[in-house]
């Protein structure tokens, strides 16, 4: 999967955050790093989110 992040450069280094994925975020000291880190923050956000959804009927569908 692909997922868009927009970065920020700050005072400690980078801000990072995935504007389709609202409150993902994370940080990193330099631009590789932020990348790093928004990988596992999307992971977890996507981990949590199947977690909440279960027990609830859902359906996959087909974009673009």
């Amino acid at each position: 999967m692909r997922y868009k992040v927009n970065l920020k450069k700050t005072d400690e280094g980078y801000s990072i955050w995935c504007p389709g994925l609202p409150g993902c975020w994370s940080q990193g000291e330099t631009e590789k790093k932020a990348l790093e880190n928004i990988k596992d923050a999307i992971q977890s956000y996507l981990e949590t989110v199947d977690q909440l959804s279960k027990g609830t009927r859902s359906r996959y569908i087909e974009v673009g």
